[in-house]
C-alpha cells in the first residue's frame, strides 16, 4: 500500500523535543505550505498546516537546525494520531528533512 508524502514550507510553530520512555528521541513541529497549483486547467491556491514528527537518534542531527521560519522539505508518511480529548489529526511523519535555502 502506497503512503507517500512530500511536503515543503516554513516552520510556523517553535519545534517541541521530547526522548519517550523508552529513549527515542521525537521533534514535533508544524509546517505552513502555501503554493499555487493546477486542477482542471485551473490555478488555485493551495494552503494547509501539517502537524509532522521525526523519531530516531539517526535524525536528530538535522533538527537542530529545524527553527521557526526555516523552510524545509519533508518526506515521509502519514497517520492518523488521537489527541486526548478525542480528536483526530492526520501527522506526517517525516522520514527525510532538507533545509531549504531561502536565498537570502
Amino acid at each position: 500500500m502506497a503512503n507517500r508524502l512530500a511536503l515543503s514550507g516554513i516552520v510556523c510553530k517553535t519545534p517541541l523535543r521530547k526522548v519517550s520512555p523508552s529513549g527515542i528521541p521525537h521533534c514535533q513541529f508544524v509546517l505552513e505550505h502555501r503554493s499555487v497549483q493546477e486542477e482542471a486547467g485551473f490555478h488555485r491556491q493551495a494552503w494547509c498546516r501539517m502537524p509532522v514528527i521525526i523519531s530516531g537518534h539517526e535524525n536528530q542531527a538535522v533538527t537542530h537546525s529545524i527553527t521557526v521560519g526555516a523552510h524545509i522539505e519533508v518526506q515521509g508518511f502519514v497517520s492518523s494520531h488521537q489527541a486526548r480529548n478525542g480528536l483526530t489529526k492526520l501527522v506526517l511523519h517525516a522520514e527525510q528533512i532538507e533545509l531549504i535555502d531561502s536565498g537570502d
